[in-house]
């Protein structure tokens, strides 16, 4: 199982949004084909044929947990990484 389909999996099983590296969550979003663009303190994920953006910002060195569970949603409604 590579990293990416245990962050996938981390993130899937929603019990630990809170401890979700901010680095790794953006490598993810680029793996699944995501372009980043960064604005400030912001960096902006968007994806043809994703109708929705992703905005993350640190918290330390996490990712905010609503924004964890933003990616969980967009991961489940357009199938991404392997997942059905």
């Amino acid at each position: 199982m590579s990293k990416f389909e245990k962050l996938i999996a981390q993130i899937l099983i929603g019990k630990s949004d809170a401890n979700i590296a901010y680095k790794e969550l953006g490598q993810l979003l680029i793996h699944l084909g995501f372009e980043k663009r960064t604005k400030g303190s912001h960096c902006i994920f968007r994806k043809s044929g994703v109708d929705e953006k992703i905005n993350l910002q640190k918290d330390k060195n996490n990712a905010k947990p609503y924004q964890v569970k933003q990616v969980r949603i967009i991961i489940l409604k357009y199938k991404l990484g392997g997942r059905e």
